[in-house]
């Protein structure tokens, strides 16, 4: 299989740079951080949540709902371009990862059991986001 291309691409040693090692094994390895530990989830601040990657806008504040789950999540990205998503089939489990558009960063999951407008719930891993309060 050929490797994804991306508006924005670095090695990996670059990655470990500019990432720290928690933000590296998220946005690059495709992990996911223990439930309730980001600070995101307390953020109730007007602004936008980007990537912790490449500083690209993805969510509003706007969106993001309190879901119980224990990471950020939201109802839908400022617009549909900025990510992708894939059928991911680690752990026994068939999942839709989110991904960047912009670099490829792993952000977390969707799922079909959000509120409306949507009904999806953008289960994100804070690591891979950073919020930038103001104009949501």
């Amino acid at each position: 299989m050929a490797e994804e291309r991306y508006p924005i691409m670095k090695s990996e040693a670059d990655w470990k740079r500019l990432l720290t090692p928690a933000q590296f094994q998220v946005l690059r390895q495709a992990g996911t951080e223990p439930a309730g530990t980001s600070p995101l989830n307390k953020e109730h601040r007007q602004g936008r949540f980007v990537c912790a990657g490449c500083n690209t806008p993805l969510y509003s504040s706007k969106t993001k709902f309190e879901s119980g789950t224990g990471w950020p999540s939201f109802y839908q990205p400022i617009d549909p371009r900025v990510i992708q998503t894939k059928t991911d089939r680690s752990y026994f489990m068939v999942r839709t990862e989110v991904l960047c558009a912009t670099c490829g960063g792993h952000l977390g999951h969707v799922f079909p059991d959000g509120p409306k407008p949507t009904g999806l719930r953008y289960c994100m891993n804070g690591l891979a986001l950073k919020f930038v309060p103001g104009q949501a």
